[in-house]
């Protein structure tokens, strides 16, 4: 092999034979590493690095604890000034120079916010995904943070929890496949790069089933459930690399994440081979005491380090209990060594050893333009058209538009929640960005008609009606503000607040036609005022440069080709709300009387005796997957390579798709799979692949996915992860409630 053809990562050890051999003797050396460490270290500093604190701002108490080796991990520190004077203590005065790991929760940006993640995996696109994990990493890092606790991985049907923001909405797949690409995104090609950061999946496992949709409460997934919607993403970001995974607040069939030996020690480490190491959340150990699975600290210090709980966020029962559990034999001190192996080995993968320090004369990285650019392309994409009756993209007839709302000009607002350290000085918003993109060929009125989301104040509504009367067209940006989403935000009501519904209602009387833009974390029940509006878009809370890319879409600058990451219920009563459900033994018809269609004295059984809601119906507002565009497309010719196959067969279908609209625009298809007959119930659809496809006017093309059979598999009446032969569906389509079915069969 010649010099000039050998890998870069292979150059240093000609003498092997791969890349791979060299891995395994670069882990061979970190390995030795550890033990020579371990060797060394007493009992106290070994728990010293199981403990993880918040800045407590006052550096010279935390130097002391850190000369002491009583801390392994600082989150909440920021300022790299400060950050190279603690770690200098950890290095270069404490007895063992263990580096810390400094760690923040950076979920969706640094300085330059991206969309929330659950408007990322509105975009389909796992690229956003990656491109937007990269640009954090790399902001966050050049102020030394290089561990965040995302992605966000929890399946999440319910949209009262507020933290289904924070995650890539209620599909298996669709979330496998995002936050497996945040993860690399985070992580980069390699930990020891100095812009990457640890990446941290939770909430490990089942919080998004949090019952009543209320933050931090009791779940119930059986195993087989777990294992089939719940644990899917977790094993994908294991695969990906993820360095470190975080336990769950909730307890599950009575068992807490933070205890739960069978998803710590089994799930993760036997079955996934997880060799990284695993964090609580915040407080979550101590937590176990008001659960009543721990009578006191010391007993939840046991039960989570015999988990396989390694390192503790905050409440200290490690560092207080831990030395005497192993003196009375109810830990064994391996538990804790196998801890440390874990935490140290990342703190070696991430080169802290060898560089431990921030270049604290670095130029700054923070809101670079092309951090910006990606932001921008990321928001364009999460942009879902729910309606549009041809207003939408706005003509050159439109002479003035009447921007009215409570997030119209609401920069911090746009931005979503879990931003710690974005300014809102940077955030452009749609107000500035209309008047500074297209302000030379509209005349805009902006009239705000309530300050903010939540205000009951309807004084203002009047100016904004009048405001409207003067204008072609309006456009009406409402929702809401940051800190109605995510956690500890949940809610029972998930209609628009405040009096924003009464501004909707007053601008539809004056006859304009209404575009309106909701900037939401969550799906929100606005069935009345999508009958109320010309068009709709729905924004979940975009990010920096939300403005100039609603700007760009309202004016045809740009083709929406977002998709709905969730279910929109139509009323709350619906949730749980889901496309991917079992079908039961009377489903729905779709043909069933409704509420206001039963005759007086109607008999028992006149109803039809289905699955559905009498005042609601069976159908959602808006089903999983949908998303309108500028212009339309076409499916044909949907054709398999072979109706019958095996198991270790793939699957081949073919189609065409076709632009058969005025516009350039861009398709997300989706493929969906049924079972028919399992040994346990499977549900309607599953999504199982999908892609974005961009098409001229009038262009065609040909495009085919593959699917192995073994994606197919699932946990069965035997608790065997297994593909039953037998008879399938398949849908290629643009949503999960479209398409034709098309039917295949499985063999032995």
């Amino acid at each position: 092999m010649r010099i000039g053809k050998i890998l870069p990562g292979c150059l240093l050890l000609l003498s092997l034979s791969s890349c791979g051999t060299v891995q395994e003797n670069k882990d061979k050396v970190i390995e030795n590493k550890i033990e020579t460490l371990l060797s060394k270290m007493t009992v106290e500093e070994k728990i010293g690095q199981m403990n993880q604190i918040s800045s407590l701002g006052n550096i010279e108490e935390m130097s002391v604890a850190i000369k002491k080796g009583e801390i392994g991990s600082i989150l909440n520190e920021i300022d790299p000034v400060r950050v190279n004077a603690l770690q200098r203590v950890a290095v270069e005065e404490s007895r063992m120079g263990i580096p810390l790991l400094i760690a923040r929760d950076v979920i969706h940006g640094f300085k330059t916010i991206f969309p929330i993640p659950l408007g990322q995996a509105a975009t389909f696109n796992p690229a956003v995904a990656e491109e937007g994990a990269r640009v954090a990493a790399i902001e966050a890092s050049a102020v030394g943070i290089r561990w965040t606790f995302a992605p966000m991985i929890d399946i999440a049907r319910d949209p009262r929890w507020g933290r289904i923001a924070e995650g890539c909405g209620e599909d298996t797949y669709l979330t496998s496949v995002m936050g497996a690409a945040m993860v690399k995104g985070f992580q980069g090609d390699s930990l020891n790069d100095p812009t990457a950061i640890a990446a941290c999946p939770k909430h490990f496992v089942g919080y998004g089933a949090a019952e009543g949709g209320r933050d931090y409460n009791s779940t119930f997934i059986p195993e087989r459930r777990l294992r089939n919607v719940y644990l899917p993403p977790f094993e994908a970001a294991a695969k990906a690399g993820a360095a470190t995974y975080m336990t769950s607040f909730n307890d599950n069939d009575g068992v807490p994440s933070s205890g739960n030996e069978f998803i710590l020690k089994q799930a993760l480490r036997k079955e996934w081979g997880f060799d990284g190491f695993v964090v609580s959340d915040w407080a979550s150990i101590k937590e176990m005491i008001p659960h009543g699975f721990a009578a006191d600290e010391k007993d939840a210090a046991m039960k989570a380090a015999n988990a396989g709980v390694d390192m503790e966020m905050v409440s200290y029962t490690y560092m207080t209990h831990l030395k005497d559990l192993i003196k009375e034999g109810k830990v064994k001190e391996d538990v804790v060594n196998e801890a440390v192996r874990n935490i140290l080995r990342i703190k070696f993968r991430l080169g802290l050893f060898e560089n431990p320090y921030v270049d604290e004369k670095r130029q700054s990285v923070m809101y670079a333009p092309e951090h910006l650019a990606a932001a921008k392309r990321a928001a364009a994409e999460s942009a879902i058209l729910l309606k549009n009756n041809g207003i939408l993209p706005l003509k050159e007839t439109v002479k003035t538009v009447a921007v009215v709302g409570p997030m119209a000009d609401a920069p911090y607002e746009q931005m979503g929640t879990w931003v710690f350290d974005g300014d809102k000085a940077y955030t452009q918003t749609p107000l500035k960005a209309i008047q500074a993109q297209y302000g030379d060929k509209v005349n805009v009125i902006y009239e705000a008609g309530l300050d903010f989301s939540r205000d009951k104040n309807t004084t203002g509504i009047a100016r904004a009606a009048a405001a409207a009367a003067r204008a072609d067209v309006v456009l009406a940006f409402v929702g809401e503000e940051s800190i109605l989403s995510g956690e500890a935000h949940c809610l029972a009501d998930l209609n628009l607040q405040g009096a924003q519904s009464d501004l909707l209602a007053a601008l539809a009387k004056t006859g304009k036609p209404v575009v309106t833009v909701v900037m939401a974390g969550r799906p929100l029940t606005i069935e009345k005022e999508v009958n109320q509006s010309a068009a709709v878009f729905y924004y979940f809370h975009p990010g920096t440069m939300g403005g100039p890319a609603i700007a760009d879409l309202l004016f045809g600058k740009e083709v929406p080709s977002g998709k709905t990451p969730v279910t929109f219920p139509k009323m709350v009563g619906q949730i749980p709300v889901y496309y991917s459900h079992n079908n039961s033994g009377r489903p729905a018809t779709r043909n069933e009387i409704l509420l206001n269609d039963i005759p007086v004295e109607a008999g028992q059984t006149s109803l039809g005796c289905t699955s559905f809601y009498m005042d609601a119906g069976f159908d959602p507002l808006y089903p999983f997957g949908y998303g309108l565009s500028y212009t339309t497309f076409s499916y044909s010719n949907i054709k398999l390579a072979s109706g019958t196959l095996k198991k270790d067969d793939v699957l081949k279908v073919t189609f065409d798709l076709e632009n058969t609209g005025k516009y350039k625009g861009t398709e997300v298809v989706q493929l969906y799979v049924q079972d028919k007959v399992g040994s346990v119930t499977r549900p309607v659809k599953e999504l199982k692949g999908f892609m974005r496809v961009t098409l001229q006017p009038g262009e065609k093309k040909s495009l085919s996915f593959e699917l192995p059979v073994s994606e197919l598999a699932f946990w069965n009446i035997d608790m065997k992860h297994v593909v039953e032969p037998g008879d399938f569906a398949l849908w290629v389509a643009g949503d999960s409630q479209s398409g034709q079915e098309i039917a295949f069969k499985v063999g032995e």
